[in-house]
């Protein structure tokens, strides 16, 4: 994780919250507090963040898919599927947290809208080298670096996952228009959630919830027996983190550990 730029928006949050709440830094020792960081599944970037000295009565720590899916189930067993600009699998079942991808893009985020903008990047270059036919999306990726493919492989010098993902809309857009290229990445994407799915499911997760920015777009997408056993979220990632504040709260008020969800599953 982006380490000194999360802790900055955590203390921006912090210090706006408190404004609206009308308090001052000096009731922060009375709060407890719950973060849901993207990242933090990774050992070394959590035991840093749990180093980092912080302010509050108490802090704990998961990742935003795991408050997402608490807040989805509002605290019950249940499972998400998280699709924006990258993607993963989490459920929360029996008392175990399981995560299934979220590894990071490229070697991971299946179906995601920086493997959708990847993987349309990759069509318009064969495309352009006559290694497959061009269709609308293709010259439209290309439109964006004045069809030079030199601006290509310059602008992936420095691009993130997000710049990735903003090229998504462009192949959701082209595929509702028919785009063949578009329609088969939209395809491919549905099948790499499915299989998240599935695996979920076989943890005996008894719900099944799929957020995100891309979920709305997707969701067509996904084959029928899939699309029968999503339901609607119950809460959102704020239901979660206000959910695992008050878990911490009361553990607490009981011992001095950091309070956390049980070990997860390999």
């Amino acid at each position: 994780i982006d380490f000194d730029g999360a802790m900055a928006a955590i203390d921006q949050a912090v210090r706006a919250a408190l404004a609206v709440g009308g308090l001052s830094a000096t009731d922060l020792a009375a709060c407890h507090a719950a973060l849901g960081l993207a990242g933090v599944g990774q050992r070394r970037d959590r035991e840093r963040v749990l180093a980092h000295p912080h302010p509050f009565a108490s802090q704990a720590l998961e990742t935003d898919a795991t408050i997402a899916c608490l807040g989805a189930h509002a605290g019950n067993d249940g499972a998400v599927i998280v699709v924006g600009t990258g993607s993963c699998g989490q459920a929360l079942v029996a008392g175990q947290a399981i995560r299934i991808g979220g590894w990071g893009f490229p070697v991971s985020d299946q179906g995601s809208g920086a493997w959708l903008g990847l993987q349309a990047l990759r069509a318009a270059l064969q495309a352009r080298d006559g290694l497959r036919g061009a269709t609308p999306l293709t010259a439209a990726v290309l439109a964006c670096f004045e069809d030079d493919p030199e601006a290509v492989v310059a602008w992936l010098e420095t691009a993130k996952p997000r710049d990735y993902a903003k090229m998504a809309p462009l192949v959701v857009e082209h595929a509702a228009e028919g785009d063949a290229v578009a329609r088969e990445l939209m395809r491919q994407a549905a099948r790499d959630l499915s299989a998240i799915a599935g695996r979920l499911r076989g943890y005996g997760a008894p719900r099944l919830s799929l957020l995100g920015g891309l979920a709305l777009a997707l969701e067509p997408w996904l084959p029928d027996r899939v699309r029968a056993t999503l339901t609607p979220p119950m809460g959102d990632a704020l239901d979660g983190a206000l959910l695992l504040a008050r878990a911490s709260a009361r553990e607490s008020a009981q011992t001095d550990r950091q309070p956390s969800l049980p070990a997860r599953r390999p």
